[in-house]
């Protein structure tokens, strides 16, 4: 069993662009990882992106340069307003805490929302609308407990073990950050541990550079291959994937992900009435027909918003 840690954060794009790669690392070695999932914690205040230069327009473009270049689903409108990214970390640790693994679920939920509509990552409302359809997780206790003092306390855990990435091979590489002061990891890093081996993939990385350092730590592992079709990864992620994560999961070997090739097999899943598309900025999530009566994890407020 390898232990893997993934330090991100709900605002970060390139934690957001990296998931095509992470939906692969899960496919090739399920459950012989043990993942966890530690909140960053970008900002506290809303200010503090202000103090940097960055503005709801900036922002938007930024949003518009990420979907050229790696393909998840994006809707760059201008928000109303900057916002900071605290009350949406400790929305995920609520979730983990009330009910672990389901942090997984929250924090791509908000992801989801965050890109793809107006949300405000400090707004409890806004909150509140991204986790309602979240299959299993009680949207109301979550964001009820976003102050409450055990949250407060993990959040700041999570923060300092994110603030630790001083003489690490992420640094060397220059993918850390010190913009609070202390060196931290960058979202998405990943830390992948087994006995004394500690290998890290800091901030945005290839798959092949997770493939790699897992092969290394234990190249006894079962790898699972890519399927022929996109049939068995819908049915493997029931929650759903975007057009970009299955050309991702489709492709072999080091074969860069054919986006034309895996919407055209999508295309006949929903024609044979065997997948469902819920339409999400300019994309949309796939899932399997088979989890038709799981809610979406998109709702039909926010596939309205969707860009044609």
């Amino acid at each position: 069993m390898i232990s893997a840690t993934l330090y991100s954060d709900p605002a970060c794009p390139w934690a957001y662009s990296e998931s095509p790669a992470l939906r692969v690392i899960e496919w090739r070695y399920g459950d012989q990882l043990d993942w966890r999932l530690v909140l960053v914690g970008l900002t506290e205040e809303a200010s503090q992106y202000e103090n940097r230069g960055f503005t709801p327009l900036r922002g938007a473009l930024g949003q518009a340069s990420f979907r050229r270049r790696y393909g998840m689903p994006f809707s760059p409108t201008p928000k109303a307003r900057m916002s900071a990214t605290s009350r949406a970390c400790r929305a995920v640790v609520a979730a983990r805490m009330s009910d672990p693994g389901s942090e997984w679920r929250v924090f791509r939920a908000i992801q989801l929302h965050n890109f793809n509509s107006p949300m405000l990552l400090d707004d409890d409302g806004d909150l509140l609308n991204a986790l309602r359809n979240v299959p299993g997780v009680d949207a109301e206790q979550i964001v009820s407990r976003i102050d409450a003092p055990d949250v407060v306390e993990a959040y700041r855990s999570d923060r300092d073990e994110t603030r630790k990435a001083a003489g690490s091979a992420a640094e060397l590489q220059g993918k850390t950050a010190t913009t609070d002061g202390p060196v931290r990891f960058t979202a998405p890093s990943v830390v992948f541990e087994s006995g004394r081996a500690r290998l890290v993939a800091g901030g945005f990385q290839p798959v092949e550079a997770y493939d790699v350092l897992i092969a290394n730590i234990d190249p006894k592992l079962h790898r699972e291959p890519p399927p022929e079709d996109p049939a068995p990864l819908l049915e493997r992620f029931p929650d759903g994937l975007t057009t970009q994560e299955v050309a991702a999961l489709l492709a072999k070997g080091n074969d860069r992900p054919d986006r034309t090739t895996a919407e055209a097999g999508l295309l006949e899943l929903l024609a044979a009435g065997a997948a469902v598309r819920d339409a999400l900025g300019d994309d949309a999530l796939w899932r399997s027909a088979m989890y038709v009566d799981r809610p979406a994890m998109v709702p039909a407020a926010l596939q309205a918003l969707a860009v044609s």
